[in-house]
């Protein structure tokens, strides 16, 4: 199958479902029916925990609120995305650009083509590991469904515990909560996941576009005659293009960065408490492993931002060097001295910040991990 876009068509599809692509029908009532199903989310939650703080364990309380706090995540992202919506729609139309360019020459479209298939089996294997860990969070139920228990009013059970204004005593009426929590939580996991996923994707994408520039600085003056005009216009207008790529990126998720690395550090020290709290308990086994997944894909959405970061500044550095290491010196003054000053220019490392405060890399993961 040829790939034509670097973005998987598996983001596409639920950013379609969550109203964050663009040109997409009804995209007001899309937006606005997760704003409102989120918040009555939330809502719910809080009051079971306010109701039930004094009669169930503390390792409870603690687990219901790590799942709370990732809806609160999903939903500051999804704020942030649809505020953002133009900046977003800029990068696609930029991708898009670079898509169309990407035939003129053999190299371009290899490693173009090459990062978008990168890019989709990540996605791929995204939604599966987010997919996965829902299906070990929800199997307590599942479990206590096939045994029957569930069938006992007062053992019964939800996917995600809330105080709901209405009975669920009635088989008929459980098992429909049942089944809308367990879709909810699928559909908004895998979105948190692939939100990352789509970081992934635009700084593969621009990883592309920056091996391309290099190749394009080496194979100039390697050709030993003078530059004309058009080609040093264009290898000028190339890395602009990066660098202006690069800020869209940077003002698309950084303030993502710092929602997710305040909230996410509350996450893993609850779900950290829940998996020390099961040691040595009856059913300490499954116990941990419903929570081991969970904890683990909270873990991961810090490390993407910061292998992110990582990799883009690293790439950047890259044109500094190619610039450098190319046949400059060979060449006329006249020509030679654009090289220093993309060299110069190559200096200011492309990165993404945590809320334009510090930048992202593995050495801040390790930090904060």
């Amino acid at each position: 199958m040829k790939v034509k876009n670097t973005i998987s068509y598996t983001i596409e599809i639920w950013l379609r479902i969550f109203g964050i692509w663009p040109n997409v029908s009804c995209v007001l009532l899309r937006r606005l029916f997760w704003f409102v199903a989120l918040l009555i989310e939330q809502v719910f939650q809080y009051r079971y925990i306010v109701k039930q703080f004094h009669l169930i364990d503390f390792s409870e309380i603690m687990n219901i609120l790590s799942a709370t706090i990732a809806y609160l995540i999903l939903l500051i992202k999804l704020v942030i995305f649809w505020c953002k919506q133009r900046t977003f729609n800029r990068i696609l139309t930029m991708m898009a650009i670079d898509w169309e360019k990407c035939s003129t020459t053999e190299f371009s479209m290899f490693v173009t083509t090459y990062n978008a298939k990168l890019s989709h089996r990540f996605a791929n294997t995204i939604v599966i590991f987010y997919s996965t860990a829902v299906v070990l969070f929800s199997s307590k139920i599942f479990l206590r469904l096939d045994d029957g228990t569930a069938s006992n009013v007062s053992t019964q059970m939800l996917i995600l515990d809330m105080e709901l204004p209405f009975d669920t005593n009635q088989r008929f009426i459980y098992e429909l909560v049942l089944i809308v929590q367990f879709l909810h939580l699928i559909l908004c996991s895998d979105v948190i996941g692939l939100l990352n996923a789509l970081l992934i994707n635009l700084v593969l994408h621009i990883g592309g576009q920056i091996d391309i520039l290099c190749k394009g600085l080496i194979t100039i003056f390697a050709e030993k005659r003078s530059l004309n005009h058009f080609t040093v216009k264009k290898i000028i207008k190339k890395h602009q293009k990066i660098i202006i790529f690069s800020k869209q990126i940077e003002d698309l998720y950084s303030y993502i960065a710092i929602v997710l690395f305040v909230l996410n550090t509350l996450i893993i020290c609850c779900l950290g408490f829940v998996i020390v709290a099961s040691i040595g308990r009856p059913e300490a086994s499954k116990s941990i492993i419903r929570t081991l997944l969970f904890y683990l894909a909270m873990n991961m959405e810090p490390f993407a931002f910061c292998f992110a970061g990582e990799y883009l500044s690293a790439k950047s550095n890259t044109i500094g060097d190619a610039a450098y290491d190319s046949l400059w010196y060979e060449s006329n003054p006249k020509d030679s001295r654009i090289i220093l000053f993309m060299i110069m220019r190559s200096q200011n490392q492309l990165t993404i910040t945590i809320g334009k405060v510090m930048n992202l890399s593995l050495e801040r993961f390790s930090s904060v991990s």
